[in-house]
């Protein structure tokens, strides 16, 4: 047997979960995130699978957004961090990328750019994320300049919420406030009112951010968006990450497991070791006692993450073998409660998976 650290991603999970988006935001465009390899999942198998049911595509940069296009993906795509510099407005401009306009500088380069075609953007305003974007008081005014050049085609509006994944806090009522005002309003003919402001947490929880277009990530791999990872709802986990027992061994009291020693078996006890570490991406730093899913029960990592072994604490599953599933993270435990256990996000742990963590993909029951 070859040794096992696979991740199966299950499409019709992926379908189920925009089902979810198109329920919660009935009235609007679907611009679905596929930053980092469609978070960790596949870029193109994603790509395709999302594509009959979505108007664009989002992604960090032209790396991500090139195999789209190769692929024959006519969907409009829209390069989340712009354009880094002026030698790529010509790309843009080929291949029909919208860039999204964060800063001065951007505008300038377009100002001076002769282009065959022009380029559609999304105007970034900084409504309260402290990162990339305008400042509302020069908002308008750089989207009106934007609009003027001969190198742009239509402008459209774009935000990001800082807090959405905390539906008590103020801020996102303040931040849909200040980006409301200036994408409801405007003087200048190719300047859109149409805009986007909904993550995936606001997506299912702020029906006041939808707007026309909503930009689920997180939501359609089937992890919760929310600070509290148990609200999942109605989402089907996409991935499932699996691996083997590869020994099992009876070990005595006062032993200890794994480098350093942090875990000494308080009795005699059964230890088992997992084919999975963190060269295939697994966090080196995971805590004993985060829960994997052995023989239909959680059981406890215990000792420090190697890099391609972890131990597991088999006592209340003595009769685990060797050559038994593993599933470190899918329907259970669910990613969010690894994450957590991690002290991280789920986002993290579907990204770190390394390339030697093969990906199998099923749809309608079949692997492929």
């Amino acid at each position: 047997m070859s040794r096992v650290a696979r991740a199966t991603i299950n499409l019709d999970a992926l379908g189920h979960n925009l089902a979810v988006v198109r329920r919660s935001a009935p009235d609007t465009n679907v611009m679905a995130v596929l930053k980092a390899n469609a978070y960790g999942h596949g870029l193109l198998p994603v790509a395709h699978t999302l594509a009959p049911g979505i108007q664009a595509f989002a992604v960090s940069c032209t790396e991500e957004a090139l195999p789209l296009r190769e692929a024959g993906l006519q969907h409009r795509i829209i390069l989340l961090e712009g354009f880094f510099d002026a030698t790529e407005l010509a790309l843009f401009s080929a291949r029909r990328l919208d860039a999204v306009v964060h800063q001065p500088w951007q505008i300038e380069a377009l100002a001076a750019a002769d282009l065959p075609h022009p380029i559609d953007c999304w105007l970034k305003v900084d409504t309260g994320m402290g990162r990339l974007g305008f400042a509302p008081a020069d908002a308008k005014a750089a989207a009106q300049r934007l609009a003027a050049l001969p190198s742009v085609g239509t402008v459209r509006w774009m935000t990001h919420l800082a807090s959405a994944d905390e539906p008590d806090r103020a801020e996102t009522e303040t931040q849909l406030m200040r980006f409301g005002e200036l994408a409801s309003t405007t003087s200048a003919a190719s300047v859109s009112t149409e805009a986007t402001a909904a993550n995936s947490a606001a997506t299912l929880s702020w029906p006041q951010a939808h707007a026309q277009w909503v930009r689920p990530g997180i939501m359609l791999y089937g992890a919760s968006p929310f600070s509290d990872s148990s609200r999942h709802g109605p989402l089907q986990p996409v991935m499932q990450l699996e691996a083997r027992l590869i020994s099992v061994k009876q070990l005595p009291a006062g032993h200890g497991v794994g480098y350093g020693s942090r875990f000494v078996c308080p009795e005699a006890m059964p230890v088992g070791v997992v084919s999975i570490g963190y060269g295939d991406g697994y966090p080196r730093h995971a805590p004993d006692g985060t829960p994997v899913w052995i023989h239909g029960q959680r059981v406890p990592l215990i000792g420090k993450v190697s890099m391609d072994m972890i131990a597991v604490d088999l006592r209340t599953v003595p009769q685990a073998s060797v050559g038994e599933p593993v599933i470190l993270w899918g329907e259970h435990p669910h990613a969010g409660e690894v994450a957590e256990a991690c002290d991280t996000i789920s986002y993290e742990l579907f990204c770190r998976l390394t390339p030697r963590v093969q990906r199998v993909y099923r749809h309608g029951g079949a692997d492929g």
